[in-house]
């Protein structure tokens, strides 16, 4: 038997304070429901455009295990604005298996842009870590992942431990399906410290400053027969999205 150890979950004043003193947060879903100011029903709801994600065809292992939609936005205080569809790119330095590359997602679907909860997850999120590290505005870029076990196991992150190149990152937990593994596991960039658990709970969420700290989760293989994990990946990055500009 594999050992899981539960998310250290803390209420949203709580993760405040522990994002500006260890770098990394845990809300449980009814913390994530208060950030955004909505109800876990209408979290839920979201759910189901999981099932409409496309297939990764970067995968630089080989690997088909890795469905995704991707779209890009900016938060100005309470106004939210969607980007033009564009690609995703990350440098080296930050992603050794995928930096470097102009990798083109399929879009979030419309219908899901427009959700009420879509807008209120960014904009929380948005106006969460401004109040631990000020910025005029957040470019923000948002990723629907399914990691199934089809092929037998399913990578999260295949880069491993890793930073995003960005000032913070939502990990939002939204299905766990007949699957084992999944352990999400943060590291202090400068030294030994560091934690291990596995989020469970739908719209649970880990709260990062990736300037401070990196992070994995460890891959999935199927309790019988097929199993899949659906994260909402939210990045947040003060004064242009990656590849718009040196920082």
């Amino acid at each position: 038997m594999v050992a899981s150890f539960p998310p250290p979950a803390v209420p949203p004043d709580a993760a405040r304070r522990q994002l500006r003193e260890r770098g990394y947060a845990v809300l449980a879903a009814d913390g994530t429901a208060a950030v955004c100011g909505c109800a876990p029903a209408a979290l839920q709801a979201l759910a189901p455009s999981w099932d409409a994600l496309e297939p990764d065809a970067y995968l630089r292992d080989g690997g088909r295990y890795r469905r995704r939609r991707h779209a890009c936005f900016v938060v100005e205080g309470d106004a939210l604005t969607q980007a033009p569809h564009r690609a995703h790119w990350q440098s080296v330095e930050y992603n050794a298996l995928h930096g470097g590359m102009h990798r083109w997602f399929e879009p979030v679907r419309p219908e899901t842009v427009a959700a009420p909860a879509w807008g209120a997850l960014l904009r929380g999120f948005g106006a969460l870590f401004a109040q631990v590290r000020a910025a005029p505005r957040w470019y923000v870029e948002a990723h629907q992942f399914r990691i199934d076990t089809e092929g037998g196991l399913g990578r999260p992150t295949p880069e491993g431990a890793h930073r995003d190149g960005v000032d913070f990152v939502a990990v939002l937990l939204v299905a766990r399906a007949g699957i084992k593994g999944g352990e999400t596991r943060v590291f202090a960039a400068d030294g030994p410290a560091g934690e291990r658990f596995t989020l469970a709970e739908p719209w649970s969420a880990l709260l990062l400053d990736d300037t401070r700290v990196i992070h994995e989760s460890t891959p999935i293989q199927p309790l019988a027969g097929h199993g899949h994990r659906d994260t909402l990946v939210l990045t947040y990055r003060a004064g242009a999205f990656q590849g718009d500009g040196a920082r």
